[in-house]
């Protein structure tokens, strides 16, 4: 990688915050944007605006036709069999809750069972609460090992019981752990259950096969992986995608409408109801472009080493003040840093490294079965991407320093 370089397409870098150089460390919650992603939602605009699918106009062909390209993008950037596979959505929780929605009206029953995990961010987890609430099904959670690694044996344990659907994260956002997708959905699928997959932290950092993950759904947010705001993707099997009711019902959607009787259209455009986000999926698209074009071999690589710098700095110079949550660095473990400092909540240590100019994330992370799990409030966390430097993560290191100065002052 030409770190340089990279940094040069992310103008926001180039700013201060509090006097300081910006230290962006937040990008598990979102990612910056490159100037290729502002540039492809900028031009969208100026040129080719107008409603896709239904004007008989050459600006609305030529819209229409970015868009379908951006769904022919996405589905090529995670290895789908068809195009009319990728549904876009607002983000992950978006398509999670069309799926539970779509589930909860007809498979899904009174007493039926949904397995998730103690990892899970909320937005897999209480779509399916609101089905236990709405139509009686159970939901049940698979444990995580002291390292962070989901148990296997609980899950055997959870699927030796008729099971329904399986809901897994593919990288947990506050552990960085790499759950094994592919063993989770084939003990799944061998008991008869649907996998929903989401997405939203492996996508930014990992090539994604939806083929060689054996999912049945999964989902994931554009804004995590250097597209904009707003715009997601739910990816489902075709035949699955084919049977969901429709989410919302409006515009776009629809065959016929009649005072008796409404006929829908087939997937995708059945979940697409209402004018989409047609300049979103095409920055999208451009944003896949980008990741692609580093590689994902060198952006691991960066990851791993600007994590591994952080991590040894830090003990090396707080010992058992500090400590990291997750299992060891290394391919079944993204780089996402979260970790407490003894004597100091969580907020405190976000506000006054952001004092120093650097932004990282405080709270339950949207992970609150998680964190009673561990045992923990809340956690501080700290996630580099691809225009992190080492640089940075010796500021990075330098900050805890003056928090545990002001809470903790060593004699």
């Amino acid at each position: 990688m030409d770190l340089s370089r990279c940094r040069s397409d992310f103008p926001i870098l180039s700013r201060t915050a509090h006097g300081h150089p910006l230290v962006y460390l937040d990008s598990a919650a979102t990612s910056q944007k490159p100037l290729s992603v502002l540039a492809a939602e900028d031009e969208f605009y100026r040129v080719r605006n107008a409603n896709v699918h239904r004007g008989a106009y050459e600006l609305s062909e030529e819209a229409t036709a970015a868009y379908e390209a951006a769904r022919a993008r996405v589905a090529r950037f995670l290895h789908a069999d068809d195009p009319e596979e990728v549904v876009f959505v607002r983000g992950t929780t978006e398509a999670i809750n069309l799926v539970a929605h779509g589930l909860g009206r007809g498979y899904l029953h009174k007493g039926d069972r949904i397995v998730t995990t103690v990892m899970e961010h909320h937005s897999n987890i209480v779509p399916w609460h609101l089905l236990r609430g709405e139509v009686g099904c159970e939901v049940e959670f698979v444990d995580i090992d002291d390292d962070g690694r989901l148990r296997m044996d609980d899950l055997e344990a959870k699927l030796a019981k008729p099971t329904k659907v399986v809901a897994v994260t593919h990288v947990s956002n506050v552990l960085g752990t790499v759950n094994p997708v592919r063993a989770i959905a084939d003990r799944a699928h061998s008991a008869g259950a649907l996998v929903v997959v989401d997405a939203a932290q492996s996508v930014p950092h990992r090539r994604v096969d939806v083929r060689e993950l054996g999912a049945d759904f999964l989902a994931f947010s554009g804004h995590k992986a250097l597209g904009p705001t707003g715009i997601g993707v739910l990816w489902g099997r075709k035949e699955l995608l084919q049977k969901l009711p429709p989410y919302m019902g409006g515009g776009e959607m629809i065959r016929e409408v009649h005072t008796d009787r409404v006929t829908y259209r087939d997937p995708p455009a059945r979940f697409e109801a209402g004018t989409p986000n047609v300049a979103g999926a095409v920055a999208l698209g451009a944003a896949l472009d980008y990741l692609e074009g580093v590689g994902w071999e060198n952006l691991a690589a960066h990851e791993q080493a600007l994590a591994t710098r952080a991590v040894r700095a830090a003990h090396d110079r707080f010992g058992s003040q500090v400590r990291f949550y997750g299992p060891p660095l290394g391919r079944d473990r993204e780089a996402v840093l979260s970790f407490s400092l003894q004597g100091v909540h969580p907020h405190d240590v976000a506000s006054i490294l952001d004092a120093e100019g650097v932004a990282i994330r405080s709270g339950h992370h949207c992970a609150q079965p998680l964190m009673e799990r561990l045992g923990v409030p809340a956690l501080s966390r700290a996630s580099p991407y691809l225009y992190n430097t080492p640089e940075e993560m010796d500021i990075f290191v330098g900050a805890l320093g003056k928090v545990l100065d002001v809470f903790a002052p060593r004699a």
